[in-house]
């Protein structure tokens, strides 16, 4: 069942105000933090096993310890780019829940004493864009910004950043990149963001549900997040479950349940007369999982580790046997060339050659040999570039390949899809 600890309160519409969060003991977790030492606020989040909510899964406190003690400004960055395909909680907390991620950031802030944070938010997240902004206003006319928050002497400015657009920039250093003002692109590491990062000064990156859960670990204390979880993937997480499920939409559950708890019981299993065929386990970038693993798998990092693949964003899309994985890939691809940000010439060539080699499969044009073309190309690009856009791209190439091969091949000799029966032409004429 759900075990609803950020999302408690997201079904009541006063939790968005501030007078609303505050009647639900808003900012007393901020009080608590601010009478604490900053490094046990750390140690106590190295302690809690919070991990990153927006895929990378990197423990966040161990994060934090990497910052130089050089005496030179700090700046926390909140990721709300939010662009994985199939990927939306971190949109649901910013319309339902702005304070809780304004009291988490200002905690973290005061954890590894940044005085300025910005939280980036992704383009086309226009009701985003307004709820936080109006729930900065009401924080900082309550005096929870600003100069001596709650008279700590603690001296905290936050402030919205909007993207434009590209999917690129939710890499954490093409984040930096644009929010100086500079092309959306993600630059060589090292040197870290961590150690040079914001205008060359030591910079946190953390996504918004790993802000917004550090004022709980705050709350319960190490012990009381741990309550949740496995020993290695601990609390709870947001998941975001689409595509051919009865009940989709986001589920907090704690981390270590079962993928088909998650999908058969959670978000109401598949539509009637439907069969489970696969599951995209973590957003699209993530290597995906027949029906069979799908089901024997649970939601934590080190299960989805020993199949392949990864928890990634925790987006969970379900794929039902009405789906032919031919189509699905070509999808896929398209996104991946199209938000290349070209700067690395094996993403850049590569998607390309992906996005047509799998659309010339479509088009009844390809050959047999062109599905080790589409291998030897994938392999080529992983771990060749400066971020993993390439190798976004690449693990759902290999895996749709390696696990549905008979459906490529079939399309490939007949020139129509396997399961149904017609083909890209007559589909999209």
């Amino acid at each position: 069942m759900e075990t609803k600890i950020l999302s408690e309160h997201y079904d009541k519409p006063s939790f968005k105000t501030l007078k609303g969060y505050k009647e639900l003991s808003g900012y007393e977790d901020l009080a608590k933090a601010l009478k604490m030492d900053p490094k046990k606020i750390i140690e106590d989040v190295k302690a809690a096993g919070l991990r990153g909510r927006g895929g990378a899964g990197f423990p966040t406190g161990v994060k934090w310890g990497f910052l130089p003690d050089n005496g030179e400004p700090r700046y926390l960055l909140c990721n709300a780019d939010e662009g994985e395909p199939g990927t939306f909680k971190d949109r649901l907390m910013m319309e339902a829940a702005p304070h809780q991620l304004i009291e988490g950031m200002i905690i973290s802030a005061f954890a590894i004493g940044s005085k300025k944070s910005y939280i980036y938010i992704r383009g086309e997240y226009n009701s985003c864009i307004r709820s936080m902004t109006k729930a900065l206003e009401e924080a900082y006319a309550d005096g929870l910004l600003g100069k001596n928050i709650m008279g700590s002497g603690f001296d905290h400015d936050m402030d919205v950043y909007v993207g434009a657009g590209a999917y690129i920039c939710g890499e954490e250093t093409a984040m930096i990149s644009s929010l100086e003002g500079l092309k959306g692109q993600p630059k060589l590491k090292p040197p870290f963001p961590a150690i040079e990062g914001y205008l060359k000064k030591p910079t946190i990156v953390n996504n918004v549900e790993s802000l917004a859960a550090v004022k709980y670990i705050i709350r319960d204390g190490v012990e009381g997040y741990r309550k949740y979880g496995t020993e290695k993937s601990a609390g709870t997480k947001l998941f975001s479950v689409s595509g051919n499920v009865t009940k989709p939409g986001n589920y907090e559950i704690p981390l270590g349940m079962s993928m088909k708890e998650l999908i058969m019981d959670i978000a109401g299993g598949m539509k009637p007369g439907r069969k489970l065929k696969a599951v995209i386990p973590g957003g699209s970038s993530t290597p995906i999982l027949t029906a069979e693993e799908a089901l024997k798998v649970n939601m934590d990092y080190e299960s989805m580790a020993e199949l392949g693949t990864f928890l990634g964003s925790g987006a969970v899309i379900v794929i039902d046997d009405s789906n032919c994985m031919v189509d699905l890939l070509g999808v896929l691809m398209h996104f991946y060339h199209h938000e290349s940000c070209g700067q690395c010439t094996p993403c850049r060539e590569g998607t390309g050659w992906l996005n047509k080699l799998v659309h010339s499969i479509l088009k009844g044009e390809a050959k047999m040999k062109d599905l080790e073309l589409i291998n030897g190309i994938s392999n080529h690009m992983m771990g060749k570039t400066i971020c993993a856009l390439s190798d976004a791209a690449a693990m759902p190439a290999l895996s749709f390949l390696k696990k549905f091969r008979d459906e490529f091949e079939y399309y490939i000799k007949e020139g129509r899809s396997k399961v149904k029966g017609v083909s890209y032409a007559e589909v999209n004429h």
